[in-house]
């Protein structure tokens, strides 16, 4: 039988994280995919959103991220 290797990409790691009020920021790094994602959560209803950002606009949209959400960029809507 032959058994063949899954190949699973590595976990999202944490680069940066805040908390503005009741929001919670991350920004996350997929290794794997080489793609930088931001991620926005009300800590208290859970609803949130996360957009990709490209990599040389991470820190800028980390800082500002509903301008980002707000600037037509594809959103997913969590919550």
């Amino acid at each position: 039988m032959k058994h063949e290797a899954i190949q699973q990409n590595p976990p999202r790691r944490e680069l940066a994280q805040r908390l503005s009020g009741a929001d919670e920021v991350l920004l996350l790094w997929q290794p794997g995919l080489d793609r930088v994602e931001l991620s926005v959560r009300d800590v208290v209803s859970g609803a949130g959103f996360r957009i990709e950002v490209a990599p040389a606009s991470a820190i800028d949209a980390f800082n500002h991220p509903y301008a980002y959400a707000a600037a037509g960029v594809e959103t997913i809507v969590d919550g």
